[in-house]
């Protein structure tokens, strides 16, 4: 396990458990941008995390950390019943503060 940022260290644990705690890590104007779209603020993250759950069973395993400009990038391999079964994403975060300001996910 990589020594992540206290933020997203705490997006990751909650991820494995619900939208609610997911919403928790994120800044009150927060942007996430995954499969191509994009949510704005608090409730649409909240949503997005919850269908997401909903859908998928998934573990998520950081293995590599790196800086591009001020984003936080955390490489990560993914295991679960979505198509493919497996996968590394890359995880770009924009911290402010305490918590995050923005996540794009990528392949």
């Amino acid at each position: 396990m990589v020594d992540l940022p206290t933020p997203i260290s705490a997006y990751f644990e909650a991820d494995t458990r619900d939208g609610d705690a997911v919403v928790q890590c994120f800044t009150e104007t927060a942007v996430v941008k995954d499969e191509g779209h994009t949510y704005s603020g608090r409730e649409a993250i909240r949503r997005w995390k919850t269908d997401s759950t909903a859908k998928y069973t998934y573990v998520v395993e950081p293995f590599a950390i790196a800086t591009e400009g001020d984003r936080t990038l955390v490489t990560s391999h993914l295991t679960g019943n979505f198509p493919g079964r497996s996968v590394d994403l890359r995880y770009f975060f924009v911290l402010e503060g305490d918590k995050i300001a923005g996540l794009e996910i990528t392949l």
